[in-house]
């Protein structure tokens, strides 16, 4: 019987720049300097949508600092935030598997919000659903398709949503360049470019080129346009084939010295058959680097273009008509679509328009209908939402064009019954 919506306890998995904007050595030089996830449950939270909150790292004994930069960069600035979270593991101890112990002391029909490194994700995930939990994990969602698969049939056999934070989903330029596409007829050729600067490689050093698998430029930063692209095709084209190239040299150079086989830049070609006319096929390049120049005046440049039958989208994502120069740093663009930092005229927080806040509250009220039975779990794959189901395709591509590079071949992508396998 259905029932008002109660407030939602979660458990932060990952204690990162996402998640807090601390990377270590203190708040990250990105455009996430006081993180994400943490941010947007807080506020949530004063709203009256979440309640309890958790926190899992590997090395409790970061947490002291992690606090403390809570608390000057966001108790400090906002009104009426609090902070207060249940850390693991405790007492200082270092504990990969802390996950565990956090999960163990949840209740079903709560919720876990998962920003680790890419190898991760998938045991996470996979651990906290068949604990009965609902699940946002961040892109890519798995590194293998099969892993991919497996937490669709277990989210299903639970009875739990488990969504993919595809943020770019919800923002306005790119839901609107959706919808206009479907007047442009069979599909043609996508382009889409993301990059970020080699200061990025201080911060992922640690595991690019191991925990990231397809040596994070392709999996971390190309999973969203790939993401659009497929959420773009949908019911319109399905990916075929899909072949890899990569550029080396510079992140395993002075002064960043990543392992051998951290790539620099990767481009993936994809081939893509209509659904409905079977004389229409498609192309798309989906390049990624982590190797950009420093001080371009953007964290992230990002920009793609869709062509059609009938017409054609292009999309500047980095630059949205808005910057800001100072003498000391020059030129700067800012996009608070993302997420909007400055307070508002009481003092709160004022960022709920932006995506990258929407994202986190739509697996939360989805959550919340969930356990109040206004809904049932498999109604959000209808929505066009980022659910691990409909980000299937998202996951093969990426997959398939690891194998690529490792194998120097091109991959077949196809679908055996109601599964999507690689070939």
């Amino acid at each position: 019987m259905a029932s008002e919506p109660t407030k939602l306890n979660v458990l932060m998995c990952g204690s990162g720049e996402y998640t807090t904007g601390w990377v270590g050595t203190g708040a990250s030089k990105s455009d996430k300097k006081i993180g994400v996830v943490g941010l947007t449950l807080f506020d949530l939270r004063r709203l009256g949508k979440v309640d309890k909150l958790g926190m899992v790292g590997v090395n409790g004994g970061k947490f002291p600092a992690i606090r403390q930069h809570l608390a000057e960069n966001i108790g400090w600035v906002y009104k009426d935030m609090d902070l207060s979270f249940e850390e693991y593991p405790k007492q200082g101890k270092v504990d990969p598997e802390a996950y565990k112990v956090a999960i163990d002391e949840m209740q079903p029909g709560e919720a876990v919000i998962i920003f680790t490194p890419d190898s991760t994700h998938y045991p996470i995930a996979l651990y906290a659903i068949e604990h009965g939990m609902h699940v946002l994990v961040t892109k890519p969602a798995t590194q293998l398709l099969s892993h991919h698969n497996d937490l669709i049939a277990a989210a299903r056999k639970h009875n739990v949503i488990c969504f993919v934070e595809h943020h770019k989903r919800f923002d306005p330029v790119y839901s609107d360049a959706k919808a206009r596409v479907a007047a442009l007829g069979e599909f043609n050729y996508f382009n889409a470019w993301m990059s970020q600067p080699k200061s990025q490689l201080e911060t992922f050093r640690a595991w690019a080129g191991k925990d990231s698998d397809i040596r994070q430029s392709s999996y971390y930063l190309s999973s969203h346009h790939i993401d659009i692209c497929c959420w773009i095709l949908q019911d319109i084209a399905v990916p075929t084939r899909v072949v890899a190239s990569a550029a080396t040299g510079i992140a395993t150079s002075e002064p960043y010295n990543c392992v051998p086989e951290t790539e620099d830049t990767i481009t993936l070609l994809v081939d893509w058959q209509s659904i409905r006319s079977p004389r229409h096929k498609g192309t798309a390049a989906y390049t990624a680097s982590w190797t950009a120049p420093l001080k371009a005046g953007v964290h992230s440049a990002q920009h793609w273009y869709y062509m059609g039958e009938k017409g054609d989208i292009s999309v500047d994502q980095a630059h949205r008509g808005y910057d800001v120069t100072v003498d000391d740093t020059g030129k700067t663009w800012y996009n608070p679509f993302y997420m909007k930092y400055s307070p508002s005229e009481s003092g709160h927080f004022d960022g709920q328009r932006g995506y990258g806040y929407i994202s986190i509250e739509k697996f939360v009220d989805a959550a919340r209908s969930v356990n109040a039975g206004l809904t049932n779990p498999d109604e959000y794959d209808v929505h066009g939402l980022p659910t691990i189901a409909n980000t299937v395709l998202t996951t093969a591509i990426l997959n398939a064009g690891r194998i690529s590079l490792d194998e120097k071949r091109a991959v077949g992508i196809k679908k055996d019954g109601d599964t999507w396998v690689l070939e």
